[in-house]
């Protein structure tokens, strides 16, 4: 490749950090602090964090894209106060275990796909490029998104493409699936693209006729929800007082999940009706920083992908301990 090709690589891998500044401005509260970057991706909140941080202070990062994990074993290589870890964030819990952490003093969590995986057509979760049927974050598990297709029940297929799709034709796209994998099985983006493309019979202006089954099949692939709820869960478990914990979604069953989830941490425990009880028996150990966070229209001129996120933010009380 030329060095005018692989400059035009480059580019289209790059990936550019949503609310950058505004995220990093409200975890790191404490510059020697422990932090933990649950969503690695290429870096650029690890980086920022990095530069907040004053000796004493502690990040590590978790990503289950070995593409990730070497860029952040780079990264890790020229920051001592950085450590690389290969896994979900819903897998917190063993990972600060395997370093000796007990508390951290806030976590992020930037959800979805990133950049690269979309703009790498051999990773193929983009439907605007023909590439293998594969969707995997993680290249180290199966099943990829072909061999899930090509093998899964019809009602399973409509299932996923209905509950985490929203895709109102998903009983006629799986059934086009399931009849095409009788003659020969699904293997490309492309082929998949096609096959929806014949099996909606009214398509939506301004949303691409896959939208919303490439974004099921990636979720599902992956267990995006299943670990967002453990890693939520595992996150407050871990935070010291004070802690916050960053979350940035980028569609509407992610976001769901969050609002509720912090929203009822906030709200503190459920007690029945009548029951005498001091105010600081009910009060929560959590509350909500601000209101949910939206990036400026600057930024989503500068970075379309941008226009659907929205950040939310949960601090432990500084007069509450965390229960290891």
């Amino acid at each position: 490749m030329t060095s005018q090709g692989q400059a035009d690589a480059s580019l289209q891998h790059l990936h550019r950090t949503v609310l950058l500044d505004e995220a990093v401005d409200l975890l790191v509260h404490k510059k020697d602090g422990i932090y933990v970057d649950g969503t690695f991706g290429r870096g650029g909140h690890s980086r920022l964090i990095l530069e907040r941080l004053e000796s004493g202070g502690r990040l590590i990062g978790i990503d289950k894209d070995p593409q990730a994990v070497a860029t952040g074993q780079a990264l890790a290589s020229e920051h001592e106060q950085f450590d690389m870890a290969h896994g979900s964030f819903a897998d917190l819990d063993s990972v600060l275990s395997d370093r000796s952490v007990a508390l951290i003093d806030g976590m992020l969590l930037d959800l979805g796909v990133s950049s690269p995986q979309l703009d790498d057509a051999d990773r193929g979760f983009s439907f605007m490029r023909n590439g293998p049927l594969d969707m995997r974050m993680d290249t180290s598990r199966e099943p990829t998104a072909a061999q899930w297709l090509n093998s899964a029940a019809e009602r399973e297929i409509a299932d996923v493409l209905w509950q985490l799709g929203e895709e109102r034709f998903s009983r006629r796209i799986a059934g086009a699936i399931v009849r095409q994998r009788e003659e020969s099985p699904l293997t490309t983006t492309a082929e998949l693209v096609a096959l929806i493309d014949q099996a909606v019979p009214r398509k939506e202006k301004h949303k691409h006729v896959a939208t919303r089954s490439f974004q099921a099949i990636r979720i599902y692939i992956n267990r995006e929800l299943e670990d967002l709820e453990e890693g939520l869960d595992q996150a407050l478990s871990a935070l010291a007082p004070g802690g916050r914990l960053v979350v940035i979604a980028f569609h509407s069953l992610e976001d769901r999940i969050v609002k509720r989830f912090m929203r009822d941490k906030a709200r503190g425990p459920e007690l029945p009706r009548h029951l005498p009880v001091t105010a600081s028996e009910t009060e929560s150990d959590f509350r909500l920083i601000g209101k949910a966070m939206k990036p400026g229209e600057q930024e989503v001129r500068d970075n379309p992908r941008a226009r659907s996120a929205v950040m939310r933010v949960i601090e432990r009380r500084a007069d509450t301990e965390a229960v290891q």
